[in-house]
């Protein structure tokens, strides 16, 4: 059998890329989906590579198996959330069920002992840390990845998703916000649904400027010789170099966004980062929907997984 399924590359990581942007085309899997899974997997190519499997037809489900005990004893320990383990195992069966053989998926719980996960933030995001974030993005200057800066300014200080800060037209954005106090987010939103983001700090004027300038005379942070799909491989790139510093992903920033929202509107840190709930339950959930509306979201028990539970 040839390796990796004759799809191309002897490299496991872009393999797993490359059938999960087959699944892009035949429309199985959306562009965003295809990144955050490619992402993940290439942290299960890494663990595959070190136990002398470099080939996409030699992993098996008992390498899976291992590979989420080890996410098991870091969850134990504090080193990573349940939910984030049980997102790195559901990413390697996506990528193996999108190969020609026949896969039997790897459970978190029940194969790999895995707790089960909860949606309530536990730690505090690691880009609320002003220090650790001005490091983030100097390892993107420093990389010469001024887009991706720009965009993690944009997912940190405004809240949004990495597709809609990457196709934010940050200079008609800044002008906005200079006019009218907000920003009206309307591309990439989950729904298609738009929504408006007050400015609240001189942060988020300084990640337009800046996402502005990156920009250039294009109309978004997306190189113009490039399309969305293609966008992909340079935004896993982002992605990766962020969670190098950090320890977490661009999903990571707007948690941080989230917790300085809670504390303009409570006056108090988000329970989070209290490690409880100081403000009165009226303020809580007050600032819950309205942090809930800001970042895209229509629920306000969601918010609990950008600022931390309501106990």
């Amino acid at each position: 059998m040839a390796r990796n399924f004759g799809i191309g590359t002897r490299d496991l990581a872009e393999a797993g890329r490359q059938f999960l942007s087959r699944g892009v085309a035949q429309k199985n899997l959306s562009f965003a989906s295809s990144a955050t899974v490619s992402a993940r997997w290439r942290q299960f190519a890494a663990y595959a590579k070190s136990h002398g499997v470099g080939s996409l037809t030699t992993v098996t489900p008992d390498l899976v198996r291992a590979y989420g005990r080890e996410l098991s004893a870091k969850v134990a320990a504090g080193k990573m959330s349940a939910a984030y383990a049980h997102n790195l195992v559901s990413a390697t069966n996506t990528v193996m069920r999108a190969t020609p053989a026949p896969w039997q998926p790897v459970q978190a719980v029940a194969d790999c002992g895995i707790g089960r996960r909860s949606f309530v933030r536990t730690m505090a995001p690691a880009g609320l840390d002003p220090e650790r974030f001005a490091v983030a993005r100097s390892a993107l200057l420093a990389a010469q990845n001024a887009r991706g800066a720009a965009l993690a300014g944009l997912a940190r200080h405004l809240g949004l998703r990495s597709k809609e800060a990457a196709l934010l037209n940050a200079k008609r954005a800044l002008q906005e916000a200079e006019r009218h106090g907000h920003v009206t987010i309307t591309l990439g939103t989950k729904g298609g649904q738009s929504r408006t983001v007050p400015i609240t700090s001189p942060h988020q004027v300084t990640a337009l400027r800046e996402a502005g300038q990156v920009q250039g005379a294009h109309h978004n942070l997306i190189p113009q010789n490039m399309s969305l799909r293609q966008w992909q491989k340079p935004l896993g790139q982002i992605r990766n170099t962020i969670r190098d510093v950090t320890g977490k992903g661009l999903h990571d920033l707007r948690a941080a966004y989230a917790c300085e929202r809670y504390r303009q509107l409570t006056g108090h840190d988000a329970p989070v980062v209290a490690g409880r709930m100081v403000a009165s339950r009226a303020a809580d959930y007050a600032a819950r929907l309205r942090i809930g509306e800001e970042l895209g979201h229509h629920r306000v028990d969601v918010v609990s997984s950008y600022v931390g539970g309501r106990a």
